[in-house]
């Protein structure tokens, strides 16, 4: 079965899991560009998108164009969503090469899990034409968007973003432009927790997984989603939250073992 119709041509701008679950989500509903910075990376892209439909049984509108011109992106979409890495630095950096290429009417939206939209807004040149579309991973399968608005937000960006999350089949909430928003201002401080008390105790991650699970009704553990997260994501958003990040993850970080996307977390994996 198709998607609701969308009344918006949507590019987005990413090549990891966010940026190729949302794509896979909007191409139920119509024509969707993806950026990606390189071939290889583009390449993995379309493979990861075609897997995700396939997984999920359904039907496109049309299928994702995926490419490496910057200017291709912008020029397609009325609706632009970055999906970078989790960086005010980069996003900045890729919003000012975009701008150019994007129409006037065109809403710039940032997947940022913890950096402030107001200061992305600004940063954009637009506020008028910019929200926080904050999606959860895996997009295929988590109904939530955390909208989140600049106070210069036009009504027709905000009446336009509602309407683009109710077509990708997602229930939208508006939430306050605080570190982390709702969602992980609450939960990055429990996952710690969790890497904490594994530490002190010796517990193996899925005995601690477990009892969240079958204890408490979590469809996953604390470690567990921490390695879907992807521990440099975790790190980051504790950062920029103030919670006060476990000495593991920063180990694990510096190791490289970033968790499912590197093969290795608190978890291995082939």
């Amino acid at each position: 079965m198709t998607g609701q119709s969308i009344n918006e041509r949507v590019g987005v701008a990413g090549s990891g899991a966010i940026a190729c679950g949302l794509a896979a989500v909007a191409a139920r509903g119509g024509e969707v560009v993806l950026w990606a910075r390189s071939d290889a990376s583009a390449e993995k892209a379309g493979a990861n998108i075609a897997k995700l439909i396939e997984r999920c049984g359904w039907e496109v509108a049309a299928d994702v164009e995926v490419t490496t011109d910057l200017a291709r992106l912008g020029r397609h979409a009325s609706y632009l969503v970055e999906a970078i890495v989790e960086e005010r630095a980069d996003k900045v950096a890729l919003i000012e090469q975009l701008t150019p290429h994007v129409a006037d009417d065109a809403i710039l939206s940032s997947t940022t899990s913890s950096l402030s939209i107001e200061d992305l807004a600004v940063a954009s040149g637009r506020p008028q034409r910019y929200a926080g579309l904050h999606v959860f991973n895996p997009v295929t399968k988590m109904d939530l968007v955390e909208l989140v608005f600049p106070d210069a937000a036009s009504q027709d960006t905000r009446d336009r973003s509602f309407a683009l999350c109710e077509a990708l089949g997602k229930t939208a909430v508006e939430v306050p432009d605080l570190p982390g928003f709702v969602v992980n201002r609450l939960l990055f401080p429990f996952l710690f927790e969790a890497v904490r008390l594994r530490e002190e105790t010796g517990l193996e991650p899925a005995a601690v997984d477990s009892c969240l699970q079958l204890g408490a009704g979590h469809p996953m553990g604390p470690l567990a989603l921490l390695d879907l997260v992807g521990l440099d994501v975790a790190q980051s958003i504790g950062t920029t939250i103030g919670a006060d990040v476990p000495e593991r993850i920063d180990a694990l970080v510096a190791e490289g073992a970033l968790g499912r996307k590197t093969g290795r977390g608190f978890y291995t994996y082939t």
